[in-house]
């Protein structure tokens, strides 16, 4: 297993035992609540899930280099849940 599938797995693992669903998982880490996730907020849920300190800079960026469909440089709630679905396969 890559790199980039045991960091996904870990997220996959947090959603699924610490939320009722990604609706609310979205909504737990949007701090400002904007609707978007920022890469500091991106951050707190690659704390919590238990990534790495020393990397969870770099896959904030990779995040949302990945997964940014609008280039505005935050996550939405539609390109989260794109993320989930290639998460989920």
């Amino acid at each position: 297993m890559s790199t980039k599938d045991q960091i996904l797995k870990k997220i996959e693992i947090l959603i699924t035992n610490h939320f009722d669903s990604p609706q609310k998982a979205f909504a737990y880490f949007d701090n400002d609540g904007d609707k978007q996730l920022s890469k500091s907020e991106i951050k707190n849920l690659l704390q919590e899930a238990e990534i790495s300190g020393f990397i969870r800079g770099i896959v904030s960026s990779k995040l949302i280099e990945g997964y940014d469909k609008d280039d505005d440089g935050l996550i939405s709630w539609s390109e989260f849940q794109l993320a989930l679905e290639e998460i989920s396969e």
